[in-house]
């Protein structure tokens, strides 16, 4: 199927926009796995549209609530692109946890969670991710840099 048949737009025809969060916590990221891949997509970030009106921020909180019954805080914005695959203008947010413990909150969205290490990413995630995402996890879960003897 074409790239650009995979091009949502929402009912004023604008495309649609989509917040994700990075949530790292004791030294792995969380993931969930949708019930319904989108293409090759599986496993991904914790994500949903940014509603009308929502600032990314808020849908941010709002999607990882609903998906992974975690509560987070946005520590700041990682990058904007749109994405190869979906074609959906994506905002990724550096988040942090205030509360709760993640699982499959939206059972009919949601089929697991996982926390996963720096290392076990490419596994759940083979065909790479958002440079700007990429460095941030390299930065704080990634494998340490080889120091001098």
């Amino acid at each position: 199927m074409p790239e650009a048949s995979l091009s949502r737009s929402g009912p004023d025809g604008h495309q649609l926009r989509v917040a994700a969060a990075v949530v790292i916590h004791e030294g792995q990221v969380l993931l969930v796995r949708r019930r319904v891949a989108e293409g090759i997509l599986s496993w991904q970030f914790p994500a949903g549209k940014i509603e009308p009106g929502e600032a990314w921020e808020g849908a941010v909180v709002r999607e990882t609530k609903e998906e992974t019954g975690l509560d987070v805080a946005v520590a700041g914005l990682l990058g904007h692109r749109v994405h190869p695959i979906t074609g959906m203008l994506m905002s990724y947010a550096a988040c942090d946890v205030v509360g709760g413990s993640a699982r499959a909150a939206a059972p009919t969205e949601i089929a697991e969670v996982a926390w996963v290490t720096f290392a076990e990413l490419p596994g759940y995630i083979p065909y790479g991710i958002f440079d700007p995402v990429q460095r941030y996890l390299e930065a704080l879960i990634g494998p340490p840099p080889t120091g001098r003897s």
